[in-house]
């Protein structure tokens, strides 16, 4: 039995609906590559939610005049349907906000506690002045006092990559109103991150194949590691179990530490839904598990530093030791895969900014594998790459339309018209051969590259197989072989062949179009499984419900291996898979996301 794979995606935050730059980050990469790993033969389990504590969901409560739990309901229903729409294949897609994750994040902490990795002090806290609410880290910008970059966050400057705390920052500003942040001396707990470099500093030196940006980055952050808070000064989170602070009402969990201790909660619940409570276990404690994290480069440091260090204070790893907490010895992150940032004309994509285009809206005009497609082939993968509709277009028109489309049109439709069905080869030629020996052989290539998560590749290669394909076609000229039925039909047979091979080449990019080629080629039956959205009771808070994604996945047709297309099974006239789209798209952009000229 292949070994357990935990998929862990970063949790979207509950403050908005999502664009199209977040799910090039954590949401098209994670599901391309938990489709293929199901394809191959291993046990996935792919968690995430809503991200849905801390001020800045309290400050857009306010400004759509809802309470923190109204909007955290309103957005997490919007977001789970978007990422359904999407076809992104969760287990279990749940929220932050469920009895099952208060209780998972408690005891975690105070694994953390016992092993002596936690520990009470005083800094200076930022505050509005003007509301009196704690201002998050991330939420207050100025200049780097290290390099002098101007825009570094509360928490970190993206530029050199150094831990901040507010009040280091030169000419600080808070981010919702501009207004100057008020520093006032408060006790917060702090995860005493010192204690993990040695261990850290060991871990990172055996991530060999991690991307090399992901890999340098944390690297450079290990001699410079300082306590960090687990605290923050506001309502709206996960209580403090400890006595002296649990009843105060003010002290909550810092959202960044909660909202990383959602993958094990995560699992947790799905756990518990599934009728087995100990099912997450081979994920997270099998030696030979291997755990892919998916996220954009803004969230590197959490999840190969700081989730690891939690993770190591949780089992006794740290430089102060320590016993197993309750979940007894979690395994690390296998690899961090970090995208870059898909950005709009040169812009990071941003909301505040007004330089967004939402999944939604996407999803309602073009559908989804034209983006889960455009985001496999020229995304962000290991350097910002910036979208365009121009670009959009021509990867939809030439590549989606006219070489896979219509390979699949003109060999089904062929085949449909002059025999009804799949046809029987009769003594096929080096032609023939030849290019179903490059089909069968680019399982290995396509899925060597999946593997690694260097998705731009293995989409290439893919594409390449259906470039050779239509090239045969051309070359053979079935509908010149009237003359030679054997003939005509042995290339048809190939060419059908070729579809069946390429389709699942594409099914972990292509899942909905992958079902309706399975079906054009007389299947029946699921072929690549779609997510579901129910609505079920907080299992330990029953009078609350909400929705979360799941899916019956282990039921799918789809398998990673060339397999015979079946002689005689009938066939009908195809439907077009992707329409082709007028060329003018790509100078205007659509009504609801224009071109600026």
């Amino acid at each position: 039995m292949s070994a357990p794979v935990l998929t862990a995606v970063a949790w979207p935050y509950a403050n908005g609906p999502r664009h199209i730059g977040h799910v090039s980050g954590f949401g098209v990469p994670s599901d391309v590559f938990s489709r293929y790993m199901r394809m191959s033969g291993h046990r996935v389990l792919m968690v995430s939610g809503t991200d849905e504590h801390g001020t800045p969901i309290s400050v857009q409560a306010d400004k759509e005049g809802l309470t923190t739990r109204q909007l955290a309901d309103k957005y997490n229903r919007v977001i789970a349907e978007d990422l359904q729409g999407l076809g992104l294949s969760y287990d279990l897609f749940t929220r932050t906000t469920t009895g099952n994750h208060y209780k998972v994040v408690q005891e975690l902490f105070l694994a953390l506690h016992r092993n002596g990795y936690v520990q009470a002090k005083t800094q200076m806290g930022a505050i509005s002045p003007s509301t009196g609410r704690t201002l998050p880290d991330r939420y207050i910008e100025g200049t780097c006092p290290i390099c002098g970059y101007d825009g570094a966050r509360g928490d970190q400057c993206d530029n050199c990559g150094n831990q901040l705390d507010p009040v280091d920052l030169i000419n600080p500003k808070s981010r919702i109103n501009g207004e100057t942040p008020k520093f006032v001396e408060t006790e917060h707990l702090f995860l005493d991150l010192p204690a993990f470099t040695d261990a850290l500093g060991t871990y990172l030196s055996g991530r060999t194949d991690w991307r090399p940006n992901v890999l340098k980055f944390s690297q450079n952050l290990l001699d410079d590691l300082r306590p960090r808070a687990i605290t923050r000064d506001l309502d709206w989170g996960v209580p403090i179990p400890l006595d002296g602070w649990r009843d105060q009402p003010m002290k909550r969990f810092y959202v960044w530490f909660d909202a990383v201790i959602g993958y094990l909660s995560a699992s947790v619940e799905w756990a518990r839904r599934s009728g087995d409570p100990d099912a997450w276990k081979p994920f997270w404690q099998d030696p030979d598990a291997q755990g892919y994290y998916f996220m954009g480069k803004d969230n590197i440091v959490f999840h190969s530093l700081i989730w690891p260090s939690l993770l190591l204070g949780q089992n006794g790893h740290g430089d102060k030791g320590g016993r197993p907490g309750e979940f007894g010895t979690l395994n690390l992150p296998t690899e961090v895969v970090s995208s870059e940032f898909l950005t709009m004309s040169g812009s990071k994509f941003s909301t505040s900014r007004g330089t967004v285009i939402y999944v939604r809206d996407f999803l309602r005009e073009f559908g989804p594998d034209s983006l889960r497609y455009f985001i496999s082939v020229a995304g962000p993968e290991n350097q910002d790459t910036d979208f365009t509709w121009d670009e959009f277009v021509r990867r939809t028109n030439f590549e989606l339309a006219n070489e896979w489309g219509n390979l699949v049109n003109r060999s089904v439709s062929m085949a449909a018209k002059n025999v009804g069905a799949v046809p029987r080869p009769t003594a096929p030629r080096a032609a023939d051969e030849e290019l179903k020996a490059l089909s069968r052989n680019a399982f290995d290539l396509v899925g060597g590259h999946l593997r690694r998560s260097r998705f731009k590749q293995a989409a290439s290669e893919a594409m390449r197989v259906v470039g050779a394909a239509n090239r045969y076609l051309s070359d053979q000229e079935p509908w010149k072989q009237k003359d030679d039925p054997e003939r005509r039909d042995t290339i048809l047979h190939t060419a059908l062949q070729v579809v069946q091979d390429a389709n699942t080449l594409l099914t972990p990019f292509l899942p909905h179009s992958a079902q309706q080629v399975h079906e054009l080629l007389g299947g029946s039956g699921v072929w690549a499984a779609q997510p579901e959205m129910r609505e079920v009771a907080d299992l330990d808070v029953p009078e609350r419900e909400y929705p979360v994604l799941t899916g019956d996945y282990a039921g799918e047709q789809a398998s990673w291996a060339s397999t015979p297309v079946e002689v005689g099974r009938p066939l009908g006239k195809p439907t077009p898979l992707f329409a082709k789209l007028d060329p003018e798209l790509g100078e205007t952009g659509p009504e609801w996301a224009p071109i600026e000229k």
